[in-house]
């Protein structure tokens, strides 16, 4: 045993049962950084303390880490299982090889709950008797999966009590007129003919086309034979349209088999898992994910990872799985595959044959789209870099400026103003540290004196914060503090040079030195460039450094004007005008859209108040008695 280990650790450990259980590494500050399971809870949780020669480099960065552990005693290794997995997603330890919360991802929802079931997009799983499809990871798939089946099943797309719209006699909506829903609303619609449309809903989404098309293709005959050709024909015109979407779809086997089949590259800190779905032989979809890595993490840990937290969140759960190796828990993932299943389910490596072709291809898509992931990333980086050292370069800084925040004033008139103060960090927008400022003292439209006041109120308050934290003992309380503690290595201005040389003095009389741009635009209000230290600097139309300025320009104008336009419509939507007979939400609106403010509509004169759309002489007489 590690010697170096506290009193604290070492009693823990002592205290360790001999069985199956899940435990929980945590930090000093009570964070867990890693959970894991065992089939025996003492053997595998002393292992990390032991001697380091063998571990990872992972279980080497983390130890040091460890302050105390938990552990939770379960009946058997299934159960371990389950609550590792359980925890691992409500709680994303920092040394857990983490799968993105499946339940970002949509569903395809059926509502097998209502008298009349709807077909809708969800992200949201609740145990409410629906029927859920999916994880979907590609968003564009599931909206076509919706559309061919809103196309051949015309069911309610509403959310409405079906049952009192009937009662109440109201009129069907414009997708009953444009036959896109056949109407329970009417009354008229017979529950067991659209029960068989949601039968046949659920067939395809299961993979089961072939069996829906020779049901179609029955009640086709059917219809033919009573002389029903009107029916018939729809009936045809449904089965064209499957097989023609089962043409799409690739043979990959001469076995009906439902299978899963995951294969995984993996390139430094980051892997690329792909699932393709077969169903009945012929693969109907295929999903890619990112998951991030240690560098030294084994292909098998991966796996095994992501195969319990994915299935975790899938409701759908082939007979077969084909994974590409062998890992420590794989018949225990297959024992528990089973029981969510309630039949055998078997998860193979296989090492020759068909199957063994069809892993190899997985794999092969696995390793493109990763190899794309990291070309993108690198160009991305590449963009980032060549701004940065751009921007380092022209205005001659010390270094990149890593982190950069815009300003810009935003009034009507000199009503309602804010300032914004945006926030780019690495060139990203970094909307977290977004910040607003209701402009207090400044009173009418000056630009400058409201800037001085955002800048001053931003600084001094980080100012205050850095004492703050300086003064601190324990450091775990940091979290809590320090919104404006972080200063950027650039401010920008939304302006020329009068707006430069009024952040420049508020920064000199706080005894803060950090460069100041502003930001110019040309008469048909596009970047034109940038004013550094009393001088303009052109910047190249279509560069990265321009484009990278304007996109600064229009994301602090947005963010100013987006909440100023929400204070007016507060202003507008909760006033003295509120109390007045005959004044209405539309004339309100026109009278504050015409004066701004109460103070100027209570100044207005009788014929300037005539002079708005829609108020009338006794308007007037309200309004000038009233206010």
């Amino acid at each position: 045993m590690n010697e170096k280990i506290s009193e604290q650790l070492q009693q823990l450990l002592e205290n360790l049962p001999k069985s199956p259980g899940v435990y929980l590494m945590k930090n000093s500050k009570e964070h867990i950084i890693y959970v894991g399971k065992a089939i025996n809870l003492r053997s595998r949780v002393r292992q990390y303390f032991q001697s380091y020669k063998n571990h990872t480099p992972k279980v080497r960065a983390m130890v040091p880490h460890i302050h105390h552990f938990e552990y939770i005693v379960t009946d058997s290794e299934i159960e371990a299982l389950i609550l590792e997995n359980n925890l691992i997603k409500e709680n994303k330890p920092k040394y857990n090889v983490l799968l993105r919360d499946d339940k970002t991802y949509p569903y395809i929802k059926v509502t097998l709950q209502e008298e009349f079931p709807r077909l809708m997009k969800t992200r949201k799983i609740r145990k409410d008797g629906a029927k859920y499809f999916g994880p979907y990871t590609n968003v564009w798939a599931l909206n076509e999966t919706l559309s061919i089946l809103r196309s051949l099943y015309p069911i309610r797309q509403c959310n409405k009590d079906v049952n009192k719209l009937i009662e109440r006699k109201v009129r069907p909506c414009l997708n009953y007129h444009i036959k896109k829903c056949i109407g329970p609303c009417t009354g008229r619609v017979n529950k067991e003919a659209y029960q068989e449309m949601i039968q046949g809903i659920l067939l395809f989404l299961e993979g089961r086309e072939d069996e829906l098309i020779k049901n179609i293709e029955g009640k086709m005959h059917q219809a033919a034979a009573g002389m029903n050709f009107e029916g018939a024909a729809k009936y045809r015109d449904q089965v064209q349209a499957l097989k023609e979407i089962l043409q799409r779809q690739k043979v990959v086997s001469t076995k009906e088999y439902d299978q899963d089949v995951i294969a995984m590259a993996k390139k430094d800190s980051k892997s690329s898992v792909q699932v393709f779905f077969i169903r009945k032989g012929k693969l109907v979809q295929r999903e890619n994910f990112i998951l991030e890595n240690d560098v030294e993490e084994k292909e098998e840990e991966i796996l095994s990872s992501f195969i319990k937290q994915f299935y975790s969140g899938m409701n759908f759960i082939p007979k077969e799985v084909l994974v590409e190796q062998d890992f420590e828990d794989l018949e225990i993932i297959a024992s528990w595959l089973s029981s969510r299943k309630n039949e055998k389910v078997t998860l193979q490596v296989p090492k020759i044959g068909e199957k063994k072709k069809l892993l190899s291809m997985v794999k092969e898509n696995a390793k493109l789209f990763l190899d794309q992931k990291v070309e993108v990333e690198k160009q991305k980086e590449e963009k980032v870099d060549q701004v940065l050292s751009g921007l380092q370069s022209l205005l001659n800084l010390d270094g990149p400026p890593l982190r950069m925040e815009a300003y810009d004033i935003s009034n009507i008139q000199g009503v309602e103003s804010v300032g914004s103060m945006v926030v780019f960090t690495d060139t990203i927008p970094d909307r977290k540290e977004y910040r607003r400022f209701k402009i207090r003292k400044v009173k009418g439209p000056d630009d400058y004196k409201s800037m001085e006041e955002v800048l001053e109120r931003r600084f001094m308050r980080g100012l205050k914060e850095i004492q703050e934290l300086q003064s601190l003992e324990d450091f775990s309380e940091v979290e809590t503090l320090g919104k404006f503690a972080t200063f950027p290595d650039l401010i920008l201005i939304d302006g020329g040079k009068g707006q430069v040389g009024i952040v420049e003095r508020v920064l000199k009389s706080l005894g803060i030195d950090i460069p100041v741009c502003g930001m110019v635009k040309d008469d048909k209000h596009r970047t034109r460039g940038l004013v550094y230290q009393g001088q303009e600097i052109p910047l190249a139309k279509g560069s990265s450094l321009m484009l990278f300025i304007s996109q600064v320009q229009e994301e602090v104008h947005r963010f100013a004007i987006t909440h100023h336009r929400s204070l007016m419509k507060k202003n507008q939507e909760k006033s003295a005008l509120d109390d007045i007979p005959g004044i209405g939400r539309v004339k309100k609106m026109a009278l504050f859209n015409h004066f701004k403010t109460i103070e100027n509509i209570k100044k207005a004169s009788s014929e300037e108040l005539l002079s708005v759309d829609r108020v009338t002489k006794k308007d007037v007489e309200n309004i000038q008695k009233l206010l």
